[in-house]
């Protein structure tokens, strides 16, 4: 296709030579003729002439089939070269605005008399892939940066939160890639097994092994790294670690000698499968099955906390992933001790005001009390689902919600921060407290008012005004995982 360009500014004129060629035949019209004898030199195909004549026009042999581009460089209006151009017979016809008024104004300003063309920005046109290459060279730097860090150690532990989850999970194998380290060199620990089914079936399907880490084993390692976790979590612990990638808020309280911490991603993974691609190393199909599946675990298939980018990395994974294997690790979910958690909730739980309560009592595994929550959010008519269970002396809740309004976090931080653990994000949260400590605060006798007073509390909550989503670092210092 014929392309016949008007443009004054040289860089303009050969970024656009080097974009467009050799999918068009691009023509320039330059009005300085130095310049344009310079470009001639340079191999560029120009034109001199006065782009305000329309017989400039008629001589570059301009038809209707001829794809027009003017530069707009916001000191002298287009308007007389737009009318030279419509005069000469043009009529697929492009504003390029470069200048720093060019804006929606200026665009609005044309199309009144000029409805038929199309104006575009080039900070639009150019910014967003500019911002993406810089962001990956500068991810490829950090990278570059710990993985020289990390290579005389002998020993490296990637260390992961309690009962792990696939996110985790999947970043510990990624991360362990990008280091170039085999499962020898760099374990896999958690201080608490793998326990859920689901999670337990990932494991045994892509042979993950998570080791069995104690606070006097931690001295072992020569580096320690955090994914899908920081060390607040561990109370204490850990204090001091050589690498943190997560994309949970960031918490103070300890020293990391790198972190890359991304609170507005919707997984870890995701973080990872950019440091994958920003040093090029190869992503066994292994691993970008669990990468894949720890994304869809994490934001519910995009349902909740999501990101362009979880998108981008979802989209580059999945060809690289084994579809078969996704559908194997999901298929785990119902056990028949779910479901008997799952009927107690329906006999004993309530629904009202599109809000669903329900306490389940004392119960052997804690996982139960999320699966359950997640379960009645898709019910019918359930726009909240509010959780809790009995974990020998503590009272455990979970919260969901869909997430268009109010904050499921910072409800159980209203409630429950000050008699134990609360926090979470906007569409889930949890909440793990003495009973005693529950008891005292609400003035329950009887774990029958459990249920009903939870109920209460939500519908409080939700009858306030809303408030914008705002979180300090002190109201994220006690955020627990809300899985």
């Amino acid at each position: 296709m014929r392309c016949l360009a008007v443009c004054q500014d040289e860089l303009v004129i050969r970024m656009l030579d080097e974009i467009l060629l050799p999918g068009f035949e691009v023509e320039f019209v330059v009005e300085n003729r130095p310049l344009a004898r310079r470009l001639h030199e340079a191999g560029v195909r120009v034109t001199a002439g006065d782009p305000r004549r329309t017989d400039t026009f008629v001589k570059a042999d301009l038809g209707p089939s001829t794809c027009v581009i003017i530069e707009d460089n916001g000191r002298r209006s287009p308007r007389k070269v737009l009318e030279a151009v419509t005069d000469a017979g043009g009529t697929l016809v492009y504003v390029l605005g470069i200048g720093t008024e060019a804006s929606e104004k200026r665009a609005d300003e044309l199309h009144t008399d000029f409805p038929d063309v199309s104006y575009l920005s080039l900070s639009e046109l150019c910014g967003g892939a500019l911002v993406t290459e810089f962001g990956r060279s500068l991810t490829k730097a950090r990278v570059q940066q710990y993985q020289r860090y990390f290579t005389d150690a002998d020993r490296v532990l990637i260390m992961l939160h309690n009962d792990p989850d696939p996110d985790a999970m999947a970043s510990g194998l990624a991360l362990r890639n990008v280091l170039h380290r085999t499962k020898a060199t760099a374990i896999l620990g958690a201080m608490q097994g793998v326990t859920r089914p689901e999670n337990q079936r990932m494991v045994n399907l892509l042979d993950i092994h998570v080791e069995p880490v104690t606070a006097s084993t931690l001295r072992e390692f020569d580096r320690i790294a955090m994914v899908d976790v920081q060390p607040h979590y561990f109370g204490g612990l850990i204090d001091r670690v050589d690498l943190v990638i997560d994309h949970h808020p960031e918490q103070t309280g300890y020293t990391a000698i790198f972190k890359d911490i991304r609170a507005d991603y919707g997984s870890t993974s995701t973080i990872l499968t950019e440091h994958l691609r920003a040093v090029d190393v190869n992503i066994s199909e292994r691993t970008a099955t669990a990468m894949l599946y720890a994304i869809k675990s994490d934001t519910l298939f995009f349902n909740r906390q999501t990101n362009r980018v979880d998108l981008d990395a979802f989209s580059y994974l999945y060809p690289l992933a084994d579809a078969t294997m996704i559908r194997k690790m999901e298929g785990a979910e119902i056990t028949e001790e779910r479901l008997d958690a799952v009927m107690t909730a329906h006999h004993k739980g309530r629904l009202e005001d599109q809000v669903f309560c329900a306490f389940l009592g004392p119960i052997a595994r804690e996982d139960f009390i999320p699966y359950v929550a997640d379960f009645f959010l898709q019910l019918e008519g359930v726009r909240w689902t509010v959780v809790a269970g009995l974990v020998d002396s503590t009272l455990s809740a979970s919260i969901r919600n869909l997430g268009y309004t109010k904050n499921a976090g910072e409800l159980a931080r209203r409630y429950f921060a000050d008699i134990g653990n609360a926090g979470g994000h906007r569409a889930m949260a949890k909440a793990v407290m003495p009973i005693n400590a529950f008891r005292a605060k609400y003035h329950i006798s009887d774990t029958e008012e459990i249920m009903p007073r939870l109920h209460d509390l939500v519908a409080q909550f939700l009858r306030e005004a809303p408030t914008r989503d705002v979180r300090t670092k002190a109201e994220d210092k006690e955020e627990l995982k809300t899985r």
